[in-house]
């Protein structure tokens, strides 16, 4: 559903968003090995998500990643997606052709478009403080 270096980027998120509650900024090394990413590809996925302000970048000695901690909570998967993917999985064809509308529907159009607006609903009501809450109590895990 969403592509690899979306998957990448909202590990990567979260990851941030837990070392951000205890004031540590991370760097792209410590981010692409417990992501499982390569750190160039991880590097381009933290480029997209600092230009579009989900998380920022701080560079020197001290420096890594960082989402300062009055902002974990209104850091939606929707933000996240849209950096990375655009908003293409809100309207693209479940069947991935390039002609399917309700004028041309495809076989599944009418049945992924109620999941499509489930997807959407979920990705802009779920923030990364609850994400990150769930892992640190242990209700969910991001180890591969």
């Amino acid at each position: 559903m969403f592509s690899k270096a979306c998957e990448y980027g909202i590990k990567a998120s979260i990851f941030i968003a837990l070392n951000s509650y205890r004031n540590v900024r991370v760097s792209l090394k410590a981010i692409a090995k417990e992501i499982n990413s390569p750190e160039a590809f991880t590097a381009k996925i933290l480029q997209d998500l600092v230009r579009h302000h989900v998380i920022s970048s701080t560079k020197g000695a001290y420096g890594g990643f960082e989402i300062e901690k009055e902002l974990i909570s209104s850091v939606k998967l929707s933000h996240i997606v849209n950096a990375i993917d655009g908003d293409s999985i809100y309207s693209g064809c479940g069947l991935g052709l390039h002609t399917c509308d309700e004028s041309h529907p495809c076989p599944v159009h009418h049945k992924f478009k109620s999941i499509r607006e489930e997807l959407k609903s979920m990705l802009e009501n779920t923030n990364l403080e609850e994400l990150a809450l769930n892992i640190k109590s242990g209700a969910s895990f991001l180890k591969m």
